[in-house]
């Protein structure tokens, strides 16, 4: 497999004081071995991170923010997931 032939592979950092992975680039690599250790020397340098998450581009699907209202706005229309339709024991304090 030549290096053109190479996937791309998102590239996510979790930081030292963070607990989320943040994506911060991307890389080629033959697998996803060699694509950790890629994205390790090009994207933790200063040893910045603490956990490095890579995903083949082509695994990854999302949603196009043009149609954000049939994803998000139903949401409103489920009442039932509101807490005022619940009552809450006494004895519970902390919710």
């Amino acid at each position: 497999m030549s290096r053109k032939e190479w996937p791309l592979y998102e590239v996510f950092i979790r930081s030292r004081n963070g607990l989320n992975h943040m994506h911060v680039g991307s890389v080629h690599a033959p697998d996803p071995k060699m694509a950790l250790e890629n994205a390790r020397d090009a994207y933790t340098r200063r040893g910045e991170g603490v956990s490095i998450w890579v995903v083949e581009s082509n695994a990854i699907a999302a949603s196009d923010p043009g149609e954000k209202a049939s994803l998000f706005e139903p949401l409103a229309e489920k009442v039932y997931r509101h807490p005022t339709f619940y009552d809450i024991p006494d004895e519970v304090k902390n919710i």
